[in-house]
């Protein structure tokens, strides 16, 4: 089996060096329930059109959406994919059948944020 290679991720991290996120919203988000967020970002999602999710099945994709945060979490969190995957409850084969498609190297991938010289930005 190759070895399970980790790196450092942190959703957080990323949110706060893509500039989307800073300590004082962290400290305003934690006093907030999982409920009260989800109601909050879909109310927010809907306000452009009036409140409705037109043509969007919410409550038929609300799992999928879920169980992507739930993936995101536990590779996060964890030293290693397998140990997400226990984490999850689930066989690292099935987590890895589950990545498919789903680029979470790319989401957690803040080298163009922090590795990058100014030299390399201008393309000199």
């Amino acid at each position: 089996m190759k070895k399970d290679s980790k790196k450092n991720y942190s959703i957080s991290r990323k949110l706060k060096l893509e500039s989307r996120i800073d300590e004082d919203f962290i400290i305003k988000l934690n006093s907030l329930s999982l409920e009260d967020i989800i109601a909050l970002k879909l109310e927010l999602s809907t306000k452009i059109f009036k409140g409705k999710f037109y043509g969007l099945q919410l409550y038929k994709y609300i799992p999928e959406i879920a169980k992507d945060a739930v993936v995101k979490y536990a590779i996060a969190s964890t030293n290693s994919k397998i140990n997400a995957s226990y984490i999850l409850g689930i066989s690292y084969r099935y987590l890895k059948y589950l990545q498919k498609g789903k680029e979470y190297e790319r989401y957690f991938d803040t080298t163009p944020l922090t590795d990058r010289s100014f030299d390399d930005t201008l393309g000199l």
